[in-house]
């Protein structure tokens, strides 16, 4: 069943492809100032959005690649992100530095970001103001520090529509998404469990569901207990030494093989990663001559 677009209010929930599975996300778009939100749900109606009833400016909740992908439908326009996260759609190498793609790596992963993102190097003509109040039009968006995810994630409160935007911290039972350079498992948390806090009667996410009517309840604790389930898993391993292929080959995350295989063992690698520094500094895991075990 595909999901549909739903108005509350001036703030517009536009569904994403494959319900917003990655590649794809949900957009929100605020009617009166024509702010469009993470432009990477459906390209056809992004373009119709742009001729009516108009955009007049983009923010991005965060710099990653399923939330830019139609940014390019939009070039002349201005364009707003977070000053944490802006570095990383400046160029091109920028961008591959935020995953930390290695050398030998970058031709494949260049590809992809031009092919099937449109990437092209986006400089914001300001920034977001994070942890700021203001009216838009005569829209009240409380922009919120929410990292983790990134550096500078941000999510939105519309107080005045009772409505809280989540971004990727979309309550689905793959859990949260951790695994870049500047992610941070212990803010993640953090920033969840704030979010938890905020009054709302409608929350909405950058993928699958998208839309939660009523209270979330137990889809919080379900989200972050993921996190603790990967651990304990990878704890388990670690009974006897590991390289960090040997960690990949788990699939703790993903677990199984998926394709393309490049990729999702890029992915394993990189939450797997934060994860073990997490436990080595906590003194849980040590490392040595290669292998990771557990003390």
């Amino acid at each position: 069943m595909s999901i549909k677009e739903m108005h509350f209010g001036p703030i517009w929930f536009i569904p994403g492809d494959n319900k917003g599975k990655y590649p794809f996300c949900h957009s929100i778009y605020i009617e009166g100032p024509g702010i469009l939100i993470d432009p990477a749900s459906n390209r056809k109606r992004l373009m119709e959005l742009k001729k009516d009833p108009g955009v007049n400016t983009i923010w991005l909740s965060h710099w990653h690649e399923d939330h830019f992908m139609h940014l390019d439908l939009f070039d002349e326009l201005p364009f707003l992100i977070s000053k944490k996260d802006a570095v990383h759609l400046s160029d091109l190498e920028g961008f591959l530095d935020g995953y930390g793609i290695e050398a030998e790596d970058r031709d494949e992963w260049r590809s992809l970001a031009k092919e099937t993102f449109h990437f092209c190097p986006r400089k914001p003509d300001s920034f977001l103001p994070v942890g700021s109040s203001g009216t838009y039009g005569s829209i009240r968006i409380d922009i919120l520090a929410a990292p983790g995810h990134t550096p500078g994630n941000v999510a939105l409160h519309f107080p005045d529509q009772d409505i809280l935007f989540m971004a990727d911290y979309d309550l689905t039972p793959f859990g949260p998404w951790y695994g870049d350079v500047g992610s941070n498992i212990e803010q993640t948390i953090s920033s969840v469990k704030m979010l938890q806090q905020i009054p709302a009667s409608t929350w909405l996410t950058s993928h699958e569901q998208g839309v939660f009517e009523s209270a979330p309840g137990p889809l919080w604790r379900r989200y972050l207990d993921v996190i603790h389930d990967r651990e304990a898993k990878l704890l388990a391993l670690l009974d006897k030494p590991c390289t960090i292929e040997d960690i990949v080959n788990a699939w703790i995350v993903y677990r199984k093989p998926r394709e393309p295989l490049s990729f999702y063992t890029f992915t394993e690698k990189a939450l797997m990663t934060k994860h073990l520094e997490r436990l080595m500094r906590k003194g849980f895991v040590e490392y040595d001559n290669g292998r990771y075990h557990k003390i």
